[in-house]
């Protein structure tokens, strides 16, 4: 199983990027798949995550300016940014909870690659 990040990059304060992780391998259902962030110096914070049944919770920083959907087709979720600050610098990582067992019903958590982002001017 792996999770692919990508969309991240270098925008400028008040612009939009968009990320994206996409699950891959013996997957039989997600749960819980989300974006963390870390910025130099800082532990790892919650950024945004969604449940299966489409539920999301954002960190206290991001309300209102990111969303985070997903497409269950291709097993791929997105965060939606827009209304970037400086402070959104970071490299964010996505997880998920992934079932990859059927018969043992065995989940596992995952992290993807982390992706940069860089808010500046």
């Amino acid at each position: 199983v792996q999770l692919q990040a990508s969309g991240g990059g270098l925008v400028q304060p008040g612009g939009s990027l968009r990320l994206s992780c996409a699950a891959s391998g013996s997957i039989f259902n997600i749960n819980n798949m989300g974006w963390y962030r870390q910025a130099p110096g800082k532990q790892r914070d919650l950024v945004a995550v969604i449940t299966s049944g489409g539920i999301a919770t954002y960190g206290h920083s991001v309300k209102g300016r990111f969303t985070i959907f997903e497409d269950n087709t291709k097993n791929t979720m997105y965060l939606q940014m827009n209304s970037l600050k400086p402070e959104d610098t970071a490299v964010y990582y996505c997880n998920a909870d992934i079932l990859t067992n059927y018969r043992s019903n065995t989940w596992s958590n995952y992290w993807g690659q982390g992706t940069q982002v860089t808010v500046s001017s």
